[in-house]
């Protein structure tokens, strides 16, 4: 695009050359002699000789002509201001204030539309009409009035705050109701900004571009094979694939299940030899079967450390019911335990839940 715009402005003939041209990605502001936008557009497309390229014009009607989010309008002393401009088709449906997403998304709706009333548009008077058109969609969508006066005093304590104190960095993490807030505090304390993103949405939900991969062609993931005689399992990670791995998994626990083993043999076999996997030993000490065919991918990460730490969690996560010989090759601190392996608590009867879904 520059080179293209370079020479179609280099070899414009005068009478049609632009006197302003500012273009941002593929969309051009410029002023031109009027009438001759039409000989202007031909000539820029002749430019590319692919004919990949190709350029519309669009010019001022009723004195005005939208250019990005922006609506330029010239005012009859021949001096121009500026308005948010909306396309016909904009319905004013924004982030819904019941919806499950934290309480910041929802106000960062309201400091985004302000913001943008603040910075385009030029006129007093029209800042103050377009406050009103967005109070009025925003309400529509359920946004209470005291949403409006939270963000407007969270903007200006926020500007005092960010000039008086470093961030040492920023965490993003799942949002989950009640818990994410609590987490916020914490980070909060230590100078750590948090960032949250939801964890279900519609396009997870709704769109599959994809036809389903075979679970055995996956790589860098943490997986979970399960015995069929217990509710014990195995939780492993891998680089490679899942179906090398767990084959490899398969043969040396089919060797183990295939020896003839007296009471004596297995109690000298435990105290004394150990087999490559802690599925093994299972199959060997116990006689169990293992479900090869139910196993489960739990995670994918292709970052080997981070791999390692979400190994640990799912391990963590089994507790007791985890064949593991170990915590994996990450140490996970135990004060973690209490938000790994503490027990969902039922809502109690008669209370009610928001439900995280498309709300009408």
């Amino acid at each position: 695009m520059e080179w293209l715009e370079q020479e179609a402005i280099a070899s414009a003939p005068l009478d049609i050359k632009p006197r302003l041209w500012k273009r941002y990605v593929d969309d051009v502001l410029e002023i031109v002699k009027k009438d001759t936008a039409e000989q202007l557009t031909t000539h820029i497309n002749q430019i590319d000789k692919t004919d990949n390229i190709k350029f519309t014009f669009e010019t001022e009607d009723n004195h005005q002509i939208p250019f990005l989010d922006t609506l330029i309008v010239k005012k009859q002393d021949g001096s121009i201001k500026l308005l948010v401009y909306r396309k016909k088709t904009h319905t004013d449906q924004y982030l819904h204030f019941n919806s499950h997403h934290p309480l910041q998304h929802k106000l960062s709706v309201i400091r985004t539309l302000m913001d943008r009333k603040d910075k385009v548009i030029t006129e007093d008077e029209d800042k103050i009409q377009e406050e009103i058109k967005i109070k009025e969609a925003l309400k529509l969508c359920g946004y209470p009035e005291w949403a409006f006066k939270q963000t407007e005093s969270k903007s200006k304590s926020q500007r005092k705050e960010q000039s008086e104190t470093k961030s040492r960095g920023m965490v993003v993490l799942p949002y989950k109701e009640g818990l994410s807030q609590r987490v916020r505090r914490v980070f909060k304390k230590h100078g750590i900004n948090t960032a949250f993103k939801p964890h279900q949405t519609l396009r997870n939900i709704l769109v599959h571009p994809k036809d389903k991969r075979d679970v055995k062609q996956t790589s860098d993931c943490v997986y979970e094979i399960r015995c069929l005689n217990c509710d014990k399992s195995y939780i492993g990670e891998t680089s490679r694939l899942f179906g090398t791995r767990l084959k490899e998994h398969k043969t040396e626990a089919d060797k183990a299940s295939k020896k003839a083993y007296t009471r004596a043999q297995r109690q000298a076999s435990v105290t004394g030899e150990e087999n490559k996997s802690a599925i093994t030993d299972h199959v060997a000490d116990h006689n169990h079967v293992i479900g090869w065919e139910e196993s489960q991918i739990k995670d994918r990460e292709q970052n080997r450390k981070r791999r390692h730490i979400k190994e640990a969690i799912w391990i963590r996560k089994r507790g007791a019911k985890t064949l593991n010989r170990d915590e994996g090759n990450y140490f996970l601190p135990h004060i973690y335990d209490q938000v790994l392996t503490a027990p969902s608590t039922p809502a109690p009867s008669g209370s009610s839940r928001r439900c995280a879904g498309i709300v009408h």
